[in-house]
């Protein structure tokens, strides 16, 4: 299946945070973790998944952060899940909650920790700047790397690939397309 089928698919984008969300760096002061970055544009890429192409979008993170739950409230996001180690795991959690197909769920991650639930789920993707391992794994690899908007990229990929009608949209392979599918 084409990639841009598979995102036409998607009802649920989960994301990790850090080097997706965030371009992976922290600030730490005397009290513990003090500020992350996160794009605007990244933002409005959960909003305009939200309006436009009536998909949910979650964040899954390893970290327990409340920086990220903040985030998360600002941008309307109730299925945050932090602290969790075994991304996959949840994933099948959420399946059987939500009653959805693997198929109807991307992933968006950048490390090793991500990899076993990018291969489970119907599209995966990572930004620019991942590690190599992932880069390998996915369908889809943003040219912006994590924290400068490559949730935004990854995004709007898919709002595009499940709005646009066959005659706005006429096949295109893969292989064509400006944004790279593989590295």
């Amino acid at each position: 299946m084409q990639t841009r089928e598979k995102a036409a698919r998607i009802r649920l984008l989960l994301t990790d945070c850090d080097g997706v969300l965030t371009d992976a760096g922290v600030y730490y002061s005397a009290s513990g973790e003090a500020l992350k970055r996160f794009s605007m544009r990244d933002g409005m890429g959960v909003e305009r998944l939200r309006e436009l192409a009536d998909v949910e979008v979650g964040i899954v993170t390893g970290e327990n952060s409340p920086i990220v739950a903040a985030r998360a409230a600002k941008l309307q996001i109730t299925r945050l899940h932090p602290g969790v180690k075994n991304k996959a795991g949840l994933l099948q959690t959420i399946l059987t909650e939500t009653g959805l197909e693997a198929a109807e769920v991307a992933f968006i991650g950048d490390d090793l920790n991500d990899a076993e639930v990018l291969k489970l789920v119907g599209l995966s993707a990572c930004p620019s700047d991942a590690m190599p391992q992932i880069k390998a794994l996915v369908d889809y690899c943003c040219q912006t790397p994590g924290g400068h908007g490559a949730f935004r990229e990854f995004a709007e990929f898919i709002i595009d690939a499940k709005t646009k009608s066959a005659s706005e949209n006429p096949f295109v392979p893969d292989s064509q397309l400006q944004t790279p599918q593989r590295v």
